[in-house]
Order: C-alpha cells, then sequence, then structure tokens
C-alpha cells in the first residue's frame, strides 16, 4: 500500500532511510505540479480548488506502485519517492498518471481538463545524497513546464556542448524559428530530434 507523509520534512526522512537502508539500489523522486491552479480557485472557489487537489493525491496513492510513498510537497504540488526504481523506469507509472489525469474533468466540482507536470530524478545516477535528489528532481520539473508544461521530464545535467560546434549557421537559424513557431526550446526540440534517429535505428543499439 502506498505511504502517505505529511509534510516535506516527512518526506526527506523517508528518502534519508531509504538510502540509508537500501544503498545499492536505486531510488527515484518525482516532484507534481498541478498546472494552472490559481485560474480554478478564481472561477470556481478555493473549495473547488482542494477537490482538485485531492483527486490528484487520490489517483497518486491508488496508482502507484505500492512501496511508493506520497507526500504533499507545496501549495499545489505532491512528490512521490519510488524505491527500488531508475528514473526510466518511474517515468512509466507518472506518465500514465498523467495522461488518465488530463482526460478527464479535474474533480467533481471542476468540470474542465487540467494538467500535471512532473520532474524526475533518481539516486545514485544523477546525485548521491536526497537534498541533491530533492534540487535535481526540481530541476526536472522546471523544465517540464518551460517546454510547455503537461509533460513530464527526467533531469539531464546541465552539459551541452555548444551547438555551434555542430550545425551551420543556417541549420541554427532554422532550429531558433522552429522553437518560436512551436513555442518549444531549442534543446527540448533537439532531443526530440535524437530519440526519432535512435528509433530508427534500434537494431543497432
Amino acid at each position: 500500500m502506498v505511504k502517505l507523509v505529511q509534510n516535506r520534512s516527512e518526506l526527506e526522512q523517508t528518502i534519508s532511510e531509504t538510502l540509508k537502508n537500501q544503498p545499492d539500489k536505486p531510488i527515484s523522486l518525482a516532484i507534481i505540479d498541478l498546472d494552472s491552479l490559481m485560474p480554478v480557485n478564481d472561477a470556481y472557489g478555493h473549495e473547488a480548488g482542494d477537490e482538485v487537489l485531492d483527486n490528484v493525491k487520490d489517483i497518486l496513492l491508488s496508482s502507484l506502485p505500492p512501496e511508493s510513498t506520497v507526500a504533499r510537497f507545496g501549495g499545489d504540488e505532491f512528490a512521490a519517492v519510488l524505491p527500488d526504481t531508475y528514473a526510466e523506469a518511474a517515468l512509466i507509472p507518472l506518465e500514465e498518471i498523467r495522461q488518465h489525469f488530463a482526460s478527464q474533468p479535474a474533480a467533481q466540482s471542476v468540470p474542465i481538463k487540467m494538467n500535471l507536470s512532473i520532474g524526475i530524478a533518481a539516486a545514485p545516477t544523477h546525485t548521491a545524497d536526497g537534498k541533491g535528489l530533492i534540487s535535481a528532481a526540481s530541476e526536472a520539473l522546471f523544465r517540464a513546464k518551460s517546454e510547455g508544461a503537461g509533460r513530464a521530464a527526467i533531469y539531464v545535467e546541465n552539459r551541452m556542448v555548444l551547438k555551434s560546434n555542430y550545425y551551420p549557421r543556417a541549420s541554427l537559424d532554422r532550429l531558433s524559428k522552429l522553437s518560436k513557431a512551436l513555442n518549444r526550446t531549442e534543446a527540448s526540440l533537439l532531443r526530440e530530434a535524437l530519440d526519432n534517429l535512435f528509433d530508427s535505428h534500434r537494431e543497432n543499439l
């Protein structure tokens, strides 16, 4: 059964204990943000907003793997700890949760559909301690929201080589134009192109 803790302090304690008790196993942390809650509070009232948050909590508790822990992380944010799970594996249930929530009215008293943005990081892949894990997951969430929100993102280290080292100016100008037209970052477009390349040559990987 998924465990529910009440605040960030209890969440940090859960992360520390998991890292200590299972030092040779991965642990993933997801920070889940409810997009555009303020307009809902303005249009339907704060009680309706609270109902939406309760709905998100219930979906997390009923849909995550039973060994997980869920916490209210902030005003409109939740966090989920998935022990013995790499970030790529954690992405699967979290993306299913994101799609499920987005496919129906946000709550009984809120007839509109809403989105979740999710940032995921893992130890020891991305960091070695609990504080670093929270920081990495928060950075991944920021990237998810900056790339359009309503999506899940896994933490990536900020070590990108200058694009000008690889691409001619004409290609970079086209990339910039496409970025503005689609309202997406250039980095996200390059990652999509790389993913498509890997998919087309999967038999060689």
